[in-house]
């Protein structure tokens, strides 16, 4: 149960689109602020902001190479999220036949309230 109540906080923390931005430009190699400022086109200290959040959950690190902060991704479960979220789906699962329960009634297609 501790290791879903992780997840669960990862999610909570990577639901921002900007967020989820930055994690797919780390997925594909080490970036620095600059490089991900050049691509979001947001204020540095935003992007900051935001890189400090990661961080602290244990999402992401950085080292530091001169005056730069370089930044990767740490956990690995970022990338199966990252995979799904580009995933495209061409339709919805299919309605049930019947009452899984009684066994009787049709599903007619739409939701009732």
């Amino acid at each position: 149960m501790n290791e879903l109540k992780g997840k669960v906080e990862i999610l909570r923390i990577v639901a921002h689109p900007v967020r989820v931005a930055i994690l797919d430009e780390l997925s594909k190699g080490v970036k620095c602020v600059s490089d991900l400022e050049d691509f979001l086109e947001i204020s540095q200290p935003n992007i900051s902001q935001h890189l400090g959040l990661l961080r602290r959950a244990g999402i992401i690190d950085y080292f530091i190479d001169g005056r730069l902060r370089c930044y990767f991704l740490k956990n690995p479960f970022v990338l199966d999220l990252l995979e799904i979220l580009r995933k495209e789906y061409d339709r919805e699962l299919p309605g049930p036949e019947c009452c899984p329960v009684t066994k009787k009634g049709t599903y007619p297609g739409e939701r009732r309230r």
